[in-house]
């Protein structure tokens, strides 16, 4: 056999061995990419997504997408191959197993945590839009969970009303942890609460909720490494009277990347007129109580996802902007927003005309 054949010969079937073992070499990585988006002013498996009774309401054209990022599973095994194939392809991203599963999160458990996300940001995203249309909003800090094993356990219960602790009235979610930590462990702190199921008897009687009950509970010591603080077992949160029903129907979502786009579809249905003038516009961002757009993860798979089902424009989150400037498809703008005001006056822009004006999104 010539040397040259020979040469070749070998040479392919080394080529092969190496295909056949990467095929059967599995690494910790995962591969993410774009996903499907949802227009929030339309219908998604035949119902609306956004469903408002009890407040007069307008028709809106034109699209609010929210968008989403495919993941591979917790127990999905890639190899060596597949993950070649990721990092040289232009719409995937092939990220280390343990970014989307830290600490060996399973599947049900990541799906239970984004199913949370993805409940607390509706809420969020009603409150925000609201409060854009100045309507008001009832809100409460409640006992959002108790630790198993905890002191609170069998004292306090998810869902009850905070209203004070050691005496001094509550106001927001985050005092409860300050005034807890002004104890030594050990010591006792006393919490004045409406219990749940009085809170919820007089939310359906539309009424004021006022049995109070005073719950004395020992401190130990916080198992978090650093300066040793006081803790009870609970965490705090903050739960809404809305006055009237705002239904968000997506199913087999999760996560808080939606709340932005939700808060302003909720916007456009309550004001007269087209927020986007008609433009396609899509977007992503977490959002709070008072309207301010957080940073989310995948932003490259979500500006691919928008621009292949015809968006123009993408509400991008301040803190992402560098990260998705990087690499824009054609024809799309991303527009840099920190807050619902500037989504707002961005939207002004788009249907307007004004595209010159809008703050843009640069690698630096």
């Amino acid at each position: 056999m010539p040397r040259r054949t020979a040469t070749m010969l070998a040479s392919t079937l080394m080529l092969i061995a190496l295909l056949c073992a990467g095929v059967f070499i599995n690494v910790p990585y995962s591969e993410m990419s774009p996903g499907p988006t949802v227009n929030t002013l339309g219908e998604h498996d035949g119902e609306p997504v956004l469903q408002i009774s009890g407040r007069k309401t307008y028709p809106a054209s034109g699209h609010l997408n929210m968008t989403t990022v495919r993941v591979t599973s917790a127990d999905y095994k890639m190899n060596l191959v597949e993950a070649v194939y990721g990092w040289l392809a232009h719409d995937n991203k092939v990220v280390p197993h343990d970014t989307l599963y830290p600490d060996g999160k399973t599947e049900e458990q990541s799906t239970q945590e984004n199913a949370e996300e993805f409940s607390q940001s509706q809420e969020s995203a009603k409150v925000a839009a609201l409060r854009e249309r100045n309507i008001p909003v009832k809100s409460w800090t409640i006992v959002s969970s108790v630790l198993k094993d905890s002191p609170a356990e069998g004292k306090l219960h998810a869902g009850d009303v905070i209203k004070a602790v050691d005496g001094t009235p509550v106001k927001a979610y985050e005092e409860v942890a300050k005034l807890v930590t002004k104890h030594k462990p050990g010591e006792k702190v006393v919490f004045t609460v409406v219990p749940a199921k009085e809170q919820a008897a007089a939310e359906k009687e539309k009424r004021t909720a006022t049995k109070t009950e005073d719950i004395t509970i020992t401190t130990v010591k916080s198992d978090d490494d650093g300066e040793e603080r006081a803790i009870v077992g609970i965490a705090a949160g903050t739960d809404h009277t809305f006055p009237f029903t705002i239904d968000i129907k997506l199913a087999d979502v999760g996560g808080p990347s939606a709340g932005l786009m939700f808060a302003l579809g909720i916007v456009d249905k309550l004001t007269p007129g087209d927020l986007t003038g008609g433009k396609f516009v899509a977007g992503t961002g977490t959002i709070d109580d008072d309207g301010k757009v957080g940073p989310i993860g995948g932003i490259e798979m979500k500006t691919v996802g928008a621009r292949d089902q015809g968006a123009q424009y993408f509400l991008t989150p301040k803190d992402n902007c560098a990260a998705a400037a990087r690499d824009i498809p054609d024809g799309l703008t991303l527009v840099k927003v920190g807050t619902i005001d500037d989504a707002m006056n961005a939207l002004e822009d788009i249907r307007g005309g004004n595209t010159d004006n809008l703050p843009q999104c640069t690698k630096s």
